[in-house]
């Protein structure tokens, strides 16, 4: 055996002691991130997912200004016509409100687009909001305290997590994409910093971490209760099946750290390659290629579930 598919045993063996201990409560809880959809009205994405059979969805979070994203009532509207929930909302952070910038201009857009969004979050029965400790889009970094300066603006309002009883969910990305906190390592030291109970957990994202984990499947396992949320794409960044990522595996580790219980998501978030995917959220739509993407990707996860749950 290569050295993965020793891993992948280890992790196939415990959770089939697990599975003959006591049977599983629930299944995994599948969302869907919405933000990839465009410019598509929310109602034309929410009819897909309910016709899909997703029954959550991780809001884009567009409050980038007073007046500007999802407007509470007429959302909630929205979501209630075709019975959808929230998991959470997907934070965007660019170089524009970047927590760990430096200039002072762009660290306080990023405190004013989280005094927004959190409130919303919780407004929507959202049970996180994902946080990037610095702009996606950007790998140089700016100089050599980026952690210490983003550290210090995610405090400004870390209060407000544990006060809207928002978990703030730290995801590591890719070093294509961003200059620092790439790894589950990389965001629990970053959380240690933090240091408060509002900023606790974390984001982890498939595409990012088969880059910069050594095994994603020990990953998860490292994460154990902090892990919250999981982008879900395939090795290609494509429908999930379109790839070479070994979702069994996967599942089973979130089976082991009891993931298919409680508040906590499995989220499908099919971007494409690229070292940029923030334009995509202004994108021009292709509703056969969104019909595509999620049927494809839903339908292969729950039959990749039923199958490990019948070893």
């Amino acid at each position: 055996m290569q050295n993965y598919e020793l891993k992948n045993k280890k992790i196939k063996d415990a959770f089939l002691k697990l599975k003959s201990e006591k049977p599983f409560k629930g299944k995994l809880k599948l969302a869907w991130s919405n933000w990839g959809f465009g410019i598509e009205p929310l109602d034309v994405s929410c009819a897909r997912l309910a016709k899909a059979g997703v029954e959550y969805i991780e809001l884009h979070g567009n409050h980038y200004g007073p007046d500007l994203g999802y407007k509470l009532e007429e959302t909630r509207k929205t979501l209630d016509k075709h019975g959808i929930k929230v998991a959470g909302v997907c934070g965007m952070f660019s170089a524009n409100n970047d927590l760990s910038s430096n200039n002072p201009v762009h660290r306080q857009a990023a405190v004013d687009y989280l005094k927004r969004e959190i409130p919303f979050t919780r407004e929507m029965g959202g049970s996180y909001i994902l946080v990037v400790p610095g702009a996606v889009g950007r790998n140089a970094a700016y100089d050599t305290v980026e952690f210490e300066r983003s550290v210090e603006t995610l405090n400004i309002v870390a209060d407000m997590f544990t006060q809207y009883k928002v978990r703030a969910a730290i995801e590591p990305i890719r070093c294509a994409e961003v200059s620092f906190c790439h790894t589950f390592a990389d965001a629990k030291k970053y959380i240690k910093a933090v240091n408060h109970p509002g900023v606790a957990h974390i984001n982890g994202d498939l595409y990012h971490m088969q880059s910069e984990e050594s095994h994603i499947g020990e990953a998860i396992l490292s994460a154990g209760d902090m892990l919250v949320n999981l982008h879900l794409a395939d090795s290609n960044r494509c429908a999930l099946g379109d790839g070479a990522m070994d979702i069994d595996t996967i599942i089973m580790a979130l089976y082991l750290i009891g993931y298919n219980e409680g508040e906590r998501y499995v989220t499908p978030e099919p971007l494409g390659p690229g070292g940029d995917p923030y334009p995509a959220m202004y994108g021009k739509p292709d509703p056969a290629a969104l019909e595509y993407l999620v049927n494809q990707t839903v339908s292969y996860f729950r039959q990749r579930e039923d199958a490990v749950l019948r070893f």
